[in-house]
């Protein structure tokens, strides 16, 4: 579904800004250079989708400012945005680093890559977007984070490649602030008692790991325009440790914040696998810092884009590997289905088959990118992608009759934590250690109050449990063996009356659920 995204007086001044002062967006890009199209793809590290003006301009206001007026501005990714596709409910599949870098690159789901948790390394045979270009004559390549080998760290080059030919700029793990270039290749630049430090250092325009790696971007698009490239683009930051390099680190010191509108949260809105954090603040100004930083360097890569003549052939995307709650629920960081953790910016920039201004309401998630990227370019693969092609809500006027709006994503491991099925309007979540929650996230976008026992929302918990049932067991999702999960789920599918907990032994679930 595609409505006209109407422009606040903030964005419309930062999209005149950008046209004046960095020659950014320009009427005319030059010709295509090539049938086939190009892709970029640029990921974020734990990114909380408020912190983007293009997704604060579709929200309520209590929603859009969650830390006060005090914001910051990002008109680079906003023109993303504005020229291309904004996706309102795109999810992590499971928010936490890995994988959900593993679902994104495959169309599979965490517990066939086997990823199911970080640092555990992608299975050999898994094949990437990247492979299956690769095939069909592009050029490939990848710089930053990876996070899909192993305990590596930095672990530079990873042997295992998966179809990114020039991966010389991908390091498995870390957030590194600065990195280096000598004879030997890249390294990180700062250290403590000889050991590679995440500390900014030095780091200046040139080694500030955000700067760096899209310097090595802008490289790769210079040495590959002779044929269609695909180059992906993992930022470590905004992830913490929340420091950045000059100006960025003073930027936003003078701006003052508020508490989350979850901060003080109320003991009866606490679900098993949502405990608040004991000690927690809600500063911003450095995570802004870092956000500017990323939003700056966007600009520098849709101008170079424009001035080599080869934006309108490019695809770009931008997203996130998960969240960032900053406060939200009381909680930092990642790894629950709050939608601070869970919910992520997806924007694609794709004019021959986009047009501006498109907002995609219904639920998405990370899996279901492969197999949208590949009907877009109009390419046949032989993939066995999990997700779903997503592509006609991207390019069609009207509303896609038979699209089924619900997206499921997990927690991290096996059998103990949680599953998830949303929509644009509605989240049930089912946990070993817990009763079911669910959400209104019309009516409740704090997340604050469980529905599950309100007469009015039997069939909404039923359809949402059936479907959640139905991917797990298409999916062969060991958590579906999770006793308590697969009471609930029968309760919720042919149960009458009020909810009664099931009688299963919880004692060891709620021990290991903790890491989940």
């Amino acid at each position: 579904m595609r409505f006209r995204w109407k422009q606040s007086a903030f964005l419309k001044f930062a999209f005149i800004l950008l046209i004046g002062l960095s020659s950014v967006v320009q009427a005319d890009a030059g010709e295509p250079n090539s049938s086939s199209p190009n892709l970029i793809v640029i990921m974020t590290d734990e990114h909380n989708f408020r912190t983007l003006g293009c997704y604060r301009e579709l929200m309520q206001k209590r929603q859009a400012y969650m830390w006060g007026p005090a914001v910051v501005e990002t008109p680079n990714i906003d023109w993303l945005a504005d020229q291309g596709a904004l996706c309102t409910s795109f999810y992590a599949t499971t928010p936490v680093c890995s994988p959900s870098r593993g679902s994104l690159i495959s169309g599979l789901y965490p517990q066939a890559t086997p990823v199911v948790t970080n640092n555990i390394p992608l299975n050999d045979e898994v094949v990437t977007f990247a492979h299956l270009l690769g095939k069909s004559g592009y050029k490939t390549g990848y710089a930053g984070k990876w996070h899909l080998d192993g305990d590596g760290k930095p672990q530079w080059a990873p042997q295992r490649q998966f179809g990114f030919q020039d991966n010389r700029f991908m390091f498995n793990r870390g957030h590194w602030k600065n990195l280096k270039m000598d004879d030997s290749g890249p390294k990180v630049g700062s250290f403590s008692k000889n050991r590679p430090s995440y500390a900014v250092g030095d780091a200046d325009e040139k080694s500030f790991t955000t700067d760096f790696l899209m310097d090595r971007t802008l490289e790769f698009i210079d040495a590959n325009q002779s044929v269609p490239f695909c180059y992906m683009l993992s930022l470590p930051d905004p992830h913490g440790p929340d420091t950045v390099r000059a100006p960025y680190d003073t930027m936003y010191d003078d701006q003052v914040y508020e508490k989350p509108t979850t901060f003080d949260v109320d003991d009866r809105a606490i679900p098993a696998w949502g405990e608040p954090a004991k000690k927690l603040g809600f500063g911003q100004s450095k995570y802004y810092g870092m956000v500017k930083c990323i939003d700056d360097n966007i600009g520098r890569l849709i101008k170079k884009l424009t001035d080599d003549g080869i934006l309108e052939n490019t695809m770009i995307v931008f997203t996130a590997d998960h969240g960032d709650l900053r406060g939200e629920h009381h909680r930092q960081n990642k790894g629950v289905p709050w939608e601070g953790s869970a919910r992520i910016p997806f924007l694609i920039y794709y004019p021959s088959k986009i047009k501006p201004q498109t907002i995609v309401n219904q639920a998405l998630t990370s899996v279901d990118f492969c197999p949208t990227l590949f009907s877009l370019f109009e390419k046949e693969v032989s993939a066995d992608f999990h997700g779903r092609d997503f592509s006609k809500l991207l390019t069609q006027e009207t509303a896609v009759d038979d699209w089924d709006d619900v997206a499921f994503a997990r927690g991290t491991g096996d059998m103990v934590g949680w599953l998830m099925a949303v929509s644009d309007s509605h989240k049930l979540v089912v946990a070993s250690n817990d009763q079911p929650w669910l959400f209104d996230l019309k009516r409740d976008p704090d997340e604050m109050m469980n529905m599950l026992s309100n007469p009015a929302y039997r069939d909404t918990a039923r359809n949402l449990a059936i479907k959640l049932k139905g991917y797990g067991v298409e999916y062969r999702d060991p958590r579906m063996e999770s006793p308590r999960i697969k009471a609930d789920l029968g309760w919720l599918i042919n149960g009458k009356g009020p909810y009664v907990a099931p009688s299963v032994n919880l004692q060891d679930s709620r021990k290991k659920s903790k890491k989940n």
